[in-house]
C-alpha cells in the first residue's frame, strides 16, 4: 500500500479523509538540584517557600499554568514583577500559574509579550477555550509551538499553517452548512489558527518544510479567485528563508509513500514527534521507534518530489 507499517501503527484505522482541527511533559516530585522535592510540592532552599507542582498533561488550564511559570522564572521575574508589566496582581498570576483560575485572552496576550514567547501563551489560551478543535489536535498545536523544525506533507488541502483566513473560512463555512460544527465553533476554529500562524513571524521562527500533493493546487476552494489568493500567499511564504515548499505531482503515482497528512517535529533537544490526523481524531506519537521510519520516508519523498523552483513554477501556473 506505500504506507508502511510505522504508519499503519501510528493509526491503525485511518482514513484518507481529514478535518483541520499540545501538552508538555513533566513530574511531579521530581527531584531537582537545590531542592528539597515530594509529591505535589517542592519547597526551595533559598527562598523557603512551598509551591504547588502541576502535571500539565492534566488539563489545558494547567499546561497554561506550567507554562507560564518557566517562562516568567526562564526571564528571573517574579510573579510581583511579571504582574506590574502586565497590569495584573501577583495574586492573578499565582492563581493562574496554580491551575486555580483560567487565564483571559488580554492575559495571555500581555504575558506573550513581557516574556517574549512568541505568541505560545496566546496559542495555549485558545486551547483552554475552544472546544471545536478534532481530539488530540490541541495537544499537537503545543507540540508544534516549541518546535525547532516542521516537517509537513499534505493531502489534498492547503496546511492550516499556510491558509488564507478567506481559504480556511471556506472549510468552515461548509461545516456549518453540513451541520457538523456551530458557527461559533466555526469562528473559534479560525481564531486558533491565526493564533497558530503567528509561530510564522516569530523572531526566532522554526524551519519549515512542506511537500505537498499537487492535488492541494487544483482544488478550487473557496471559488477561483479565493484559490488564486490562496496560492499567491503560498508563493509569497515559499520565498521566505525558512519555509520550503516542494510539490509532490500526480506522476509520483503509487511512489507516494504517505497516504494521509504526516507531520515530523523536531524539538529543541533534537527528538522526533510524529503526528497524524483521521476523520475522528488526532494521534501524536513521541516514540522514536515510529517516527524514525516516518523520517526515512519523508526523506525519500523530499528528494522524489519537485525542485524548489519547480514546485514555485507549478504554484505560479496554477
Amino acid at each position: 500500500m506505500g504506507m508502511g507499517a510505522p504508519l499503519v501503527a501510528l493509526c491503525v484505522w485511518i482514513a484518507t479523509t481529514r478535518i483541520h482541527g499540545g501538552a508538555i511533559g513533566a513530574t511531579i516530585g521530581r527531584l531537582r538540584t537545590g531542592h528539597f522535592s515530594y509529591v505535589g510540592f517542592t519547597r526551595d532552599r533559598r527562598s523557603n517557600m512551598r509551591r504547588t507542582e502541576l502535571d500539565p498533561t492534566s488539563s489545558p488550564s494547567a499546561a497554561f499554568g506550567v507554562q507560564l511559570r518557566r517562562s516568567r522564572e526562564a526571564k528571573r521575574l517574579t510573579q510581583v514583577s511579571l504582574g506590574k508589566m502586565i497590569g495584573y496582581s501577583d495574586t492573578l498570576v499565582s492563581s493562574i500559574e496554580r491551575g486555580t483560575r483560567n487565564p483571559t485572552l488580554p492575559f495571555a496576550v500581555q504575558s506573550d509579550n513581557a516574556l517574549d514567547t512568541g505568541g505560545t501563551l496566546e496559542l495555549m489560551f485558545w486551547n483552554i477555550s475552544n472546544t471545536a478543535l478534532l481530539e488530540g489536535f490541541s495537544e499537537y498545536a503545543d507540540q508544534e509551538a516549541k518546535a525547532v523544525e516542521v516537517r509537513h506533507f499534505e493531502l489534498g488541502i492547503v496546511p492550516g499553517l499556510l491558509q488564507t483566513q478567506e481559504y480556511a473560512e471556506a472549510f468552515t463555512s461548509a461545516a456549518v452548512r453540513r451541520g457538523k460544527i456551530t458557527q461559533e465553533q466555526a469562528d473559534e476554529r479560525i481564531r486558533f489558527l491565526l493564533a497558530r500562524q503567528r509561530l510564522l513571524g516569530r523572531k526566532q521562527a522554526p524551519w519549515l518544510h512542506f511537500v505537498l500533493d499537487e492535488g492541494c493546487l487544483r482544488r478550487p476552494v473557496g471559488g477561483v479567485e479565493a484559490m488564486r489568493r490562496q496560492l499567491r500567499h503560498l508563493e509569497e511564504l515559499a520565498l521566505r528563508p525558512n519555509i520550503t515548499v516542494q510539490i509532490a505531482p500526480y506522476s509520483l503515482a503509487e511512489e507516494l509513500p504517505f497516504t494521509m497528512m504526516v507531520t515530523l517535529l523536531t524539538m529543541a533537544d533534537r527528538s522526533v514527534r510524529a503526528y497524524s490526523e483521521c476523520q475522528m481524531r488526532g494521534f501524536l506519537v513521541r516514540q522514536s521507534e515510529t517516527s524514525r521510519p516516518l523520517e526515512r520516508d519523508y526523506h525519500q519523498l523530499s528528494v522524489e518530489a519537485l525542485p524548489k523552483a519547480a514546485s514555485l513554477e507549478m504554484i505560479r501556473q496554477a
